[in-house]
């Protein structure tokens, strides 16, 4: 007899296109850090949507907020002002270096708004520049402008040729920076932690020499904080570790805590380049998203989960630590940045994700050999005790 797993499993690949790779459970509800599946097993969720419910499943004060903005209005387009996305913008202005907030649906988009946007402002100001420099295993969406700056190839094959003028620099490097810099290159974008390429902290004072070259060069600088921003890596924006501000930023999976919702921030003097028709999105930042994305906002920083999650991510890192260190060579290094975390093993990580899920826990990879750990903010000390234990047996059973 067939589990209601496997059911759904099969029906899904009947009518579904084939292009992820599901581990073999349907997740059915979920509640704070934990999910069901179909079968009724229970899990602790340590990938939390790739980084995206930051508050946990259903958090009452997100719900509370979709409920209350669903008797009310769901949709409008961009065509007229709505007052969630006004009080939304206000709040991401009034806390970054941000003076201006384009809404769209997902990282990919924003990201896709950023790089137009570098091009147009330098065409405007009579600049030829168009060439984007990014970053060997960095990631930016699956668009075809935003894979071609995502510098991991596998990403590519079978859709070249690629988007002309990127190029790929040694993320850390910044003399291999300096080396791709033209008198065309419009802008460099850069994850301040690359997750996707193996949950990788920018080293020590490497953002600020990216900034210092932008500003030598008049070339725009663009953070990409689609993993890394609204408090994942315990504080709200992963620049604010690095005393340097970019010219544009992105924002998406937390922003929202689930409900589709992606930003591109900048400044009043970059921003006047899109000007009606220049671009726009049909349900960027519609009502229902901003409602929530608003109260994920204010949870965030009046409702303590940031201080929370600062005390959590460095509890994490010192019981991964001591887990690297009891199995010796079975763990090359444990990364990361607040409770964004990298294990990497001398092997394929497939196999202790697997066994970690037979054994309730969920995590997923960041690369072949990396597990990664996103769990939500709110995570206690006495889950993350449960988690690390799980990964330590499952590594050694693998």
């Amino acid at each position: 007899m067939t589990t209601k797993n496997e059911q759904l499993a099969a029906r899904a690949q009947r009518v579904l296109v084939g292009n992820y790779k599901q581990q073999p459970i349907a997740v059915v509800r979920g509640e704070g850090v934990h999910v069901w599946d179909a079968d009724g097993k229970r899990y602790l969720d340590f990938i939390a949507g790739i980084a995206t419910t930051s508050l946990g499943h259903c958090h009452p004060k997100v719900l509370a907020a979709l409920e209350k903005q669903a008797k009310q209005l769901w949709h409008a387009s961009n065509v007229f002002y709505t007052e969630p996305q006004i009080e939304l913008a206000e709040r991401l202005t009034g806390a970054s270096f941000a003076e201006r907030v384009f809404f769209c649906n997902s990282g990919a988009e924003a990201n896709e708004a950023a790089l137009k946007l570098t091009r147009r402002f330098q065409r405007d100001r009579g600049e030829d520049r168009f060439e984007i420099i990014a970053f060997e295993s960095s990631f930016h969406g699956r668009t075809l402008f935003t894979v071609s700056a995502t510098g991991q190839p596998k990403y590519w094959k079978g859709f070249e040729p690629m988007v002309p003028g990127v190029k790929h620099a040694r993320y850390g490097d910044i003399e291999s920076v300096r080396a791709l810099v033209t008198r065309q290159t419009a802008a460099i974008i850069v994850e301040p932690m690359q997750g996707e390429g193996g949950v990788r902290p920018a080293p020590a004072g490497f953002l600020k020499a990216l900034r210092a070259l932008c500003d030598g060069e008049g070339i725009l600088l663009v953070f990409d904080e689609v993993q890394t921003g609204m408090g994942r890596t315990g504080k709200l924006f992963g620049y604010e570790h690095h005393g340097v501000a970019p010219d544009l930023m992105t924002l998406a999976k937390a922003l929202g805590n689930g409900i589709p919702i992606g930003a591109m921030l900048t400044t009043e003097a970059i921003a006047k380049s899109l000007v009606p028709g220049t671009h726009a999105s049909t349900f960027g930042g519609n009502p229902l998203a901003a409602a929530c994305a608003t109260a994920v906002f204010d949870e965030l920083t009046t409702g303590g989960v940031l201080e929370h999650a600062q005390i959590a991510g460095e509890y994490l890192a010192g019981r991964l630590g001591d887990m690297a260190r009891r199995l010796g060579d079975r763990v090359v290094e444990t990364r990361g940045q607040g409770l964004l975390r990298g294990i990497e093993l001398p092997g394929e990580a497939g196999k202790v994700i697997g066994r970690c899920r037979e054994l309730g826990l969920l995590v997923n990879a960041a690369g072949e050999r990396v597990v990664r750990l996103a769990p939500p903010l709110v995570v206690e000390h006495v889950q993350i005790d449960e988690a690390v234990d799980v990964i330590e047996r499952a590594i050694v059973e693998s």
